[in-house]
């Protein structure tokens, strides 16, 4: 679900411009940064309570590849999904959030990003996503992508990790804990990442801002 972000969204005080700045310094310098604790107390709590309150039937086993190239891997991903809309409070406020650091992004890394989308994710245990880009360069319009976890009370020994690599050699980047709050964002061309398999329930939002892909032919986003 593409969702096209305008500049009427609802005012969000707890914006945080010092988390934007650092975000945008980061993936200028090295395509990638991770914040603990990083999105809004208050959007984070009503996030968490939207995920667990919707019906199990909202959340559908996710594909791979995109439209009429879409099909279920299980050998290569096992989580489901439910994309964001915007008919709730929850994913309005979520979308108003992105939208505003989309904008900074743009203002200070001349990203020209034009949409965004993006699903909540559970993973019940033992669920996986194997190593993957979310984008191939010069072959899609996803160029950031972005990731926050929605798990209280989350302990090393739940695993569950999201781990990033290294494009050039394979090797060990970063290894994210899904925490309550934590915010990953990297390049989408760049990084191969994996989710690895938990030992409880994980939830999570995954995003990609996207550019313009509309040409002659073509209607992006897709509709």
């Amino acid at each position: 679900m593409n969702v096209v972000l305008t500049e009427d969204v609802i005012d969000l005080p707890l914006v945080n411009e010092s988390l934007f700045h650092t975000m945008a310094e980061n993936i200028a310098h090295q395509g990638y940064s991770i914040h603990p604790n990083a999105l809004p107390l208050n959007l984070l709590n009503q996030l968490h309570h939207h995920v667990h309150s919707m019906p199990d039937e909202n959340f559908k086993r996710a594909g791979i590849g995109r439209e009429d190239k879409l099909m279920l891997n299980q050998f290569v991903r096992k989580d489901e999904v439910c994309w964001i809309n915007g008919e709730s409070e929850a994913g309005q406020a979520w979308l108003s959030w992105a939208a505003e650091l989309q904008r900074y992004l743009n203002r200070h890394l001349f990203l020209g990003l034009f949409s965004f989308e993006s699903h909540f994710a559970h993973y019940s245990p033992g669920d996986f996503y194997k190593t993957h880009k979310d984008a191939f360069k010069g072959e899609s319009n996803r160029i950031i992508s972005l990731v926050v976890y929605l798990n209280p009370d989350w302990i090393k020994e739940d695993q569950g990790e999201l781990v990033i690599y290294r494009e050039e050699s394979s090797d060990e980047l970063v290894r994210v804990t899904p925490s309550f709050g934590t915010v990953a964002i990297f390049l989408s061309e760049d990084f191969p990442h994996e989710v690895l398999p938990a030992n409880r329930d994980r939830y999570s939002i995954a995003g990609w801002f996207r550019v313009n892909g509309s040409g002659v032919n073509k209607v992006d986003p897709p509709r």
